[in-house]
């Protein structure tokens, strides 16, 4: 997914996914046999449910070029939104920010911590309640073509970044979308029925991620 002269982009909201990767990423670049830039944005959406800000100091003793963009995002979706869910919405208006924080900071490359749970859950989630089957690409170009979308954790775990995150002692921001946290939303009951299905069935993860594969995209060229 990293090709020699990448500046990437993370977006980095402070949840245990996200900064795991800053972290991967950080060990590659000090080691791969290529060299590519990093840096990080995070979007503060202005919820009194999170704040972000702590990260602030945590990436300025990390060295990494960091920028922090704060937006009502949160009331604009109250008066905005119609038909639509907070989380897409919040998704939409958080990822048009990071493409122009990209764009504005040379970035050709968006790196993005959503992990192999995530993916399953959303293809459960269209295949449920959208009739199609789709879920997230591991890697692709965005529609104005000129910033490739990346998610190195596709293939990874969540009980991984956990792991990671807790014996590395990184500073996690809890419920990181706190409207998925006060409600009952869908991802959440995706998330409690592959727990479930995964205790009857160890090798869930493994199927699901065949059904998928061809769904995840093709490394752009």
């Amino acid at each position: 997914m990293l090709r020699a002269g990448d500046r990437v982009l993370l977006g980095l909201s402070g949840g245990k996914d996200s900064l795991s990767l800053l972290h991967v990423l950080l060990h590659f670049r000090s080691r791969a046999p290529i060299r590519f830039e990093l840096a990080a944005c995070t979007v503060d959406p202005q919820s009194p449910d999170y704040d972000p800000s702590p990260l602030k100091a945590y990436m300025a003793e990390l060295g990494v070029p960091y920028f922090y963009e704060s937006q009502p995002i949160v009331a604009e979706a109250q008066a905005k939104m119609q038909g639509d869910s907070f989380c897409a919405y919040c998704s939409r208006m958080r990822r048009g920010i990071l493409y122009r924080v990209a764009r504005e900071n040379g970035c050709n490359v968006l790196a993005l911590a959503q992990h192999l749970d995530d993916l399953a859950e959303t293809f459960l989630m269209s295949a449920f309640f959208g009739g199609r089957l789709r879920t997230m690409r591991a890697q692709y170009l965005n529609d104005a073509g000129d910033v490739r979308v990346i998610r190195p954790l596709a293939y990874a775990r969540e009980r991984q970044t956990r792991d990671f995150a807790a014996k590395a002692g990184l500073p996690v921001v809890h419920e990181n979308c706190p409207a998925c946290f006060a409600m009952p939303m869908q991802r959440y009951q995706m998330k409690q029925l592959l727990a479930e299905q995964e205790k009857r069935h160890p090798s869930l993860f493994a199927n699901l991620l065949t059904a998928m594969r061809p769904l995840m995209g093709q490394p752009p060229q």
